[in-house]
Formats: C-alpha cells, sequence, structure tokens
C-alpha cells in the first residue's frame, strides 16, 4: 500500500507476530526545501503504552503526529501499522466559529454511527454529561478538550493520539486530564501517543519519553529523562520543585476510576539514553 507518497505497511496476524504492536516509525525523515523537519526518527507503541513525545517548538513533534497518522508524507523511512488499525486522534488546535449552530450532541455524531445513550455514556465518563445538549461555541477550553476527547473515544480506538491536550489548561485542569487519560488506556488497554512541549505535569503518567529536537535525542522514563543532559540542554530544568502527579501502572480502574485489582507490580526495564549527537546506546 501506498500512501502520502511513503509507504505504510499494514501488518497482517500470522505467526511471529507481536500482538500488541500498534504502529511503528522507522528511520523517517522530512524536509521542506532546505530545512530538516524530522532526521530518520524511529519509535514504536504497542497496546496498554503511553509514549509522550517531548520537545521544543519547532522539535518537529506535530509533523511525526501527521506522518504517522498518513495526513502527509514523508521523504523517507518507513511506517508500519497494526492491521486495521482504529486511531482516535485530539488535535492540538480546535477553533469553533462563534456563528456555529452545533450543540455538543451534534458534534459527537461526526465521529461516526452512535446511538443518544453511547454519547450520553461517554460524556458521563469524561464527568461532563451535563454538556450533552450545550451549545458547542459556548464550551470553556477544558470542556471543548473533554468533547473533543469523548468524540475521539467513540470510535472506540486501539490507539489514541493526542497532540497538547492540555494547552490553555491551568495546572489543576492538568492533573486531572492526564489522571483521566491514565486511567482510560487502563480501562480499555489502548496505546497513547501524546505530544508535549515539556515534561513537567504530564511525564509523570507516562510509560516512556521521546525527546526530540528533529532527530530522537534520548528515550527513557520520565525520571531518567527529566535528569538526562539533552532534555536539560533544551528545556534548561528538570523536575524538581513540580507538584507532579504520580500514575503507577499496577493495577485496574473501574468505569468510575476506583482500583479494582491491585497484582504485585514489577519494575526494571533498560533505558536507551542518547549519546548526544543522535544516537541512542543501551544502559
Amino acid at each position: 500500500m501506498r500512501e502520502c507518497g511513503y509507504f505504510i505497511t499494514k501488518l497482517g496476524w500470522g505467526a511471529g507476530v507481536d500482538a500488541s504492536f500498534l504502529l511503528r516509525a522507522d528511520a523517517v525523515s522530512v524536509r521542506r526545501g532546505s530545512k530538516s523537519l524530522l532526521n530518520t526518527v524511529s519509535l514504536s507503541l504497542r497496546a496498554g503504552q503511553i509514549v509522550t513525545l517531548v520537545g521544543p517548538n519547532g522539535a518537529g513533534k506535530t509533523t511525526l503526529v501527521q506522518v504517522l497518522l498518513g495526513l502527509i508524507a514523508a521523504d523517507a523511512g518507513r511506517v508500519e501499522r497494526r492491521e486495521g488499525l482504529v486511531i482516535g486522534y485530539v488535535p492540538q488546535r480546535f477553533a469553533v466559529p462563534p456563528s456555529l449552530p452545533m450543540d455538543v450532541d451534534g458534534f459527537l455524531r461526526l465521529a461516526g454511527k452512535s446511538r443518544v445513550a453511547e454519547r450520553r455514556a461517554v460524556l458521563l465518563r469524561l464527568d461532563v454529561p451535563d454538556l450533552q445538549d450545550a451549545a458547542l461555541r459556548t464550551l470553556s477550553g477544558g470542556e471543548l478538550q473533554r468533547v473533543l476527547l469523548a468524540r475521539a473515544l467513540l470510535r472506540s480506538p486501539q490507539l489514541l493520539v493526542l497532540d497538547e491536550p492540555a494547552q490553555g489548561l491551568d495546572v489543576h485542569g492538568q492533573q486531572e486530564l492526564y489522571r483521566l487519560i491514565a486511567q482510560l488506556r487502563d480501562e480499555s488497554g489502548c496505546g497513547v501517543l501524546m505530544v508535549s512541549h515539556d515534561l513537567h505535569l504530564v511525564m509523570a503518567a507516562t510509560d516512556q519519553v521521546v525527546c526530540l529536537e528533529q532527530h530522537v535525542c534520548c528515550v527513557g522514563t520520565p525520571e531518567a529523562i527529566s535528569q538526562h543532559p539533552e532534555y536539560l540542554r533544551l528545556f534548561g530544568t528538570d523536575l524538581r520543585g513540580f507538584a507532579v502527579y504520580q500514575h503507577h501502572h499496577d493495577h485496574v480502574h473501574d468505569l468510575h476510576g476506583n482500583v479494582v485489582i491491585a497484582p504485585a507490580s514489577t519494575s526494571g526495564s533498560n533505558i536507551p539514553l542518547c549519546d548526544g549527537k543522535g544516537g541512542c546506546n543501551h544502559a
């Protein structure tokens, strides 16, 4: 299959295929004229995993997401997807025209065929059940983010992609949103790719961080990345002094966020670290 000028392979489910595999980018590069937007970027996503892409403005984060979604062409590299992969996407920006005569329920219907009860249930799960009949143009920033997330969830996605989901939210709103995203992952087992411009609050709810500056600078856990020289070079600070929400993935939530299973936790992994020149080594 050829899509947007580069190859996308949809993997079938024969012998030897990892059942948790969702998506993989291998050495993806994008250029616009003489400018390199992405330089041999590789990453992978599995079911049940939250991966957060961080980097300063202009690092190529949104460009990479667009390549992964097949929205723009890559000049080189390869993207592989699970066959039939269903993706729910929450964009970085969504401007509602002030004159748009549409309520929230009508907007949610645009996600595809669904029943009123299903749309009501997803809004209830996101703690905004009273918004179903509200005019879209009257929503606050936080309310609109939850409605956009509800629209993505109505697709029953295997992969949830969120581009700067907490943009415009205060610290409390960010904490609540990231807690909710982690709970949704626990409940559904979907994979999550989030994009952010820094670590701070978001990273404590993630499993793996990919730090991007046109190339992959470093990859690892939030704790490792927050102390890594490449991250400190880009952002000039680490997580010390921030009240970070910690979400340890050693349990399962019910639909109301209550812990219902708490198995013994496991830990220990090899963290790929950057050599500072665009290549990564394993610790």
